[in-house]
């Protein structure tokens, strides 16, 4: 049940989709002097060694990060992850791929809130070495959909939540929506950023009618598929890395536009959609 560790997976094409939408969202948050809190609900190790021994068995990262790290061409959406992941690898060789805790620290100012939750004991562990010392830092360990409702509204009301689970457990599909719902209905001004992945049997659409059907505030979605390994073929496993976000910023949807249809080209991949769930004007 709790065998996923992302530590196997960092920096793959998933990751890269879901980081830039990360960054985008958190350098919205920064553009105020307020102060703003995000909580990330499943946040593995903090980073990742991708020289460790789960990076260089799966070398998903060849695939995702590998591709984009030396680009010169990169949009503005996409150049600001970039930017982050070159801060953090200072001497320009890309030794360590920053997790969703890393790179929201990365965006952190004094007055600003990282509240972490994970669940697996070993990357809890590993989470707890890597945040300690931050006074900005908080970490739990709850069960990620439970922590969703209980989490919010954080003390700070401006700011962010990402839900990206494994889905290892099926149930997770209709329970992320479900949840979801009573977080945005207690915090109704946050923004939820919720990755899933798209896989042949199509268990995804399952939690988009829910969050169709649930949420009525305004929300949009973006996915990057990654087609058949061979024309005409099948692709095992991953076919593609969605992302809902609940309440998005003004032109966040032009911005992941533009980044998922240059990140479809320099990653190899088939294409990039985007759609509105629920546009503002919407009635409920």
């Amino acid at each position: 049940m709790l065998s996923y560790q992302h530590s196997y997976h960092a920096g793959g094409p998933a990751d890269v989709h879901k980081h830039v939408a990360l960054c985008l969202l958190l350098e919205h948050l920064t553009k105020k002097e307020k102060p703003f809190c995000v909580i990330d609900l499943y946040a593995g190790e903090g980073d990742y060694n991708l020289a460790g021994h789960a990076a260089q068995k799966t070398q998903e990262y060849e695939s995702g990060i590998g591709h984009v790290w030396g680009a010169s061409d990169a949009p503005s959406p996409v150049q600001s992850y970039l930017d982050v992941l070159h801060r953090l690898n200072p001497n320009g060789e890309l030794r360590r791929y920053p997790g969703s805790p890393s790179l929201a620290r990365a965006y952190l100012r004094d007055d600003d809130r990282l509240i972490l939750n994970e669940l697996h004991s070993t990357a809890f562990a590993e989470l707890g070495r890597w945040a300690r010392k931050d006074a900005r830092i908080g970490v739990h360990k709850r069960d990620g959909l439970e922590a969703m409702v209980g989490l919010t509204p954080p003390q700070i009301r401006r700011g962010l939540v990402l839900i990206d689970p494994s889905y290892e457990i099926k149930t997770e599909y209709t329970g992320v929506p479900e949840k979801l719902a009573e977080a945005v209905r207690k915090w109704r001004e946050g923004i939820y950023l919720v990755w899933y992945p798209v896989l042949k049997e199509g268990r995804h659409r399952a939690l988009i009618d829910g969050v169709i059907a649930s949420i009525d505030v305004p929300t949009f979605a973006c996915e990057l598929s990654f087609g058949a390994a061979k024309p005409g073929g099948e692709m095992p496993g991953l076919r593609g890395t969605g992302l809902i976000v609940v309440n998005p910023p003004w032109q966040f949807d032009d911005a992941m536009s533009e980044a998922g249809a240059w990140l479809a080209k320099n990653l190899g991949r088939a294409k990039h959609t985007t759609t509105w769930l629920k546009r503002p004007d919407d009635k409920p």
